[in-house]
């Protein structure tokens, strides 16, 4: 159910219940774009049944699924119309329209082809843990995370969060992981690295299904290449890659957690196996990361 994810911390003074936010959720469903709209963005039922609830509840821990669609317009096809109408111009009046006027052609030729338009979904598995107070968004990308923030932190009255911070930088933890090749209690080193300098150079150097506890990652990391990824393994049930903006990237259960599941599927058991087990990774790495502290919620990191 998740592969990535952007987690942040919910303001300790925000106490909404599951029908406050069912209601506010159905203020924004999900409507496919108009013919002339060219995204569209809104909440649909996580179990995918029609009509269903927008916010549902297993095990006390709450799951959303936020759905966005967009017309793809190639920015060829909508030049070449422009540029269809701007000769038809000059055909008929004898001269060349001027930059204003291109300007009005463009969005005139935008809304001939709209209705024409291919359309792109994609959706997002939104948690949120009411106990933890935490917000965990399923995207490597922070401008959709901001997106889907944006939507609850308007709709939901004192609704509040803030990335996850903790007390030290996950590349610099990395760094020190690397160069005492040894990880954090519960962790263990995986086979992939990506490590990048700070200096002018830029240079990158990956490492993929290669053993990292040899002397040349180690001469890198002493010569100032620092990590922005790190492959790694939560308790043998979680693997993952820690990113230097504390993203986590990759997720995968491993056979021991499958196992123990047994061949039951649906909706409910993915939604238990998945908060269950990241429920408990997320507290021990942010251990691992020396704990939280560094900002408040609504203020920047120093």
């Amino acid at each position: 159910m998740f592969s990535n994810l952007i987690i942040y911390r919910i303001a300790s003074s925000w106490i909404g219940t599951l029908q406050v936010l069912e209601d506010a959720l159905q203020k924004m469903p999900f409507m496919p774009c108009g013919a002339t709209q060219e995204k569209s963005a809104g909440w649909v039922p996580p179990r995918g049944e029609a009509h269903g609830l927008l916010a549902e509840s297993v095990g006390g821990q709450w799951i959303l699924r936020f759905m966005s669609e967009s017309k793809m317009l190639p920015a060829s096809v909508l030049n070449r119309k422009v540029q269809e109408k701007a000769d038809a111009i000059e055909k008929e009046f004898g001269r060349k329209p001027g930059k204003k006027e291109k300007r009005d052609l463009k969005d005139e030729a935008k809304l001939d082809l709209l209705p024409m338009a291919f359309t792109k979904q994609s959706s997002m598995w939104v948690w949120i843990d009411p106990q933890a107070k935490l917000l965990v968004l399923d995207t490597g990308t922070q401008g959709k995370a901001d997106e889907v923030v944006t939507l609850l932190v308007e709709s939901l009255k004192g609704f509040g969060v803030a990335l996850l911070d903790t007390q030290t930088s996950a590349q610099a933890a990395m760094a020190h992981w690397l160069l005492t090749q040894e990880a954090p209690a519960g962790f263990s080193i995986d086979r992939l690295c990506e490590l990048k300098a700070a200096d002018e150079s830029k240079a990158i150097v990956r490492y993929a299904r290669h053993p990292l506890d040899i002397t040349e990652v180690k001469e890198h990391v002493q010569h100032g290449k620092l990590p922005t990824k790190l492959a790694i393994t939560w308790d043998d049930r979680v693997s993952f890659v820690l990113t230097d903006s504390l993203q986590m990237k990759k997720i995968a259960f491993t056979d021991t957690v499958l196992d123990q599941a047994g061949d039951e599927g649906g909706f409910d058991t993915d939604v238990a196996i998945a908060t269950g087990e990241l429920s408990k990774l997320i507290p021990d790495l942010i251990e691992a990361l020396g704990g939280e502290g560094r900002a408040q919620i609504g203020q920047p990191s120093p």
